[in-house]
């Protein structure tokens, strides 16, 4: 990237001050193991998301630090959340990264809902979420695929119209490798993580195939949690095992056990067994939530 763009994605500190009201705790939006996360308005009056991450979090070495701060500002993708900008501060001793603000929040709020407390994702929306993700991964001539090394439901964002959004793309490239590690632990915990990773501890594009298949069980079901009934379920296509019950029904058949299908072999134990992105997406081309 040359300079001149740099400069136009640098902000300075107190710009990021003011717009989060000096980091308020009113402001504040999460925490994780590495950083803070909080809401913000800019002097134009667009709503961001500011993430706050500690100097010990990143990457020491000034030339890796910013190739990876590069590749963060190069992603580009309708369903990848922009990155507006960056700040680095001495004075504060961390990296500041401000994100456009995502309305709906992500997916993990949309899972384990009881029935008639809390939004519902109808069955349209659900296909078009899932569409969403996998032509995001998927590899074109001038498209080369995002291999995003860490896909969950907690990464996954939903604007107005309930769009999917990949938060956090290329994050990796800019920590140090314990915080890394610690953030896989998390995605093994929740069963996002390959079981080839443990053996190789190389990510591939086959290891987003085998999160994607989970992201895709848990919009199914509507569960955090993929249980082995579920599993079970979708390999058998027996819908009764792994439908969300709080659809009562409003969902195609045919669409639902050919999600299951494609999930349940993505999310094969044995990579060579998972399809390509370019296949799940072939497969996906007549599933649109409708009639």
């Amino acid at each position: 990237m040359d300079s001149g763009i740099w400069q136009s994605f640098r902000f300075n500190l107190e710009e990021i001050e003011t717009s989060t009201q000096y980091f308020s705790e009113s402001n504040l939006l999460g925490k994780s193991n590495f950083a803070a996360t909080y809401k913000g308005f800019l002097r134009d009056g667009s709503a961001v998301v500011i993430k706050s991450i500690s100097k010990t979090s990143c990457k020491s070495d000034d030339f890796e630090f910013l190739k990876g701060l590069n590749v963060l500002a190069s992603l580009k993708h309708k369903n990848v959340v922009w990155l507006r900008g960056f700040c680095c501060s001495k004075a504060r001793g961390g990296c500041f990264l401000i994100y456009d603000f995502i309305p709906n929040g992500n997916l993990l709020q949309y899972l384990d809902v009881k029935d008639g407390d809390g939004t519902v994702l109808d069955w349209s929306t659900r296909v078009s979420i899932v569409k969403g993700i996998a032509y995001l991964h998927e590899y074109k001539v001038n498209k080369p695929a995002l291999v995003h090394q860490n896909i969950s439901a907690e990464k996954v964002l939903v604007d107005h119209r309930f769009n999917p959004l990949l938060s956090d793309s290329g994050l990796h490239n800019i920590l140090t490798i314990d915080i890394v590690f610690g953030s896989l632990k998390a995605s093994a915990a929740m069963g996002y993580l390959a079981p080839e990773y443990a053996n190789t501890g190389l990510f591939t594009k086959k290891s987003d195939v085998y999160a994607f298949g989970t992201l895709v069980l848990q919009l199914l079901s509507g569960k955090q949690k993929v249980t082995s009934s579920v599993r079970l379920g979708a390999e058998t296509r027996k819908y009764q095992d792994f439908i969300d019950s709080n659809l009562h029904g409003r969902f195609f058949e045919h669409e639902a056990t050919k999600l299951a299908r494609i999930a349940w072999l993505c999310a094969h134990e044995c990579p060579i067994e998972r399809p390509s992105m370019e296949e799940v997406v072939q497969k996906l081309g007549n599933c649109n939530g409708r009639p």
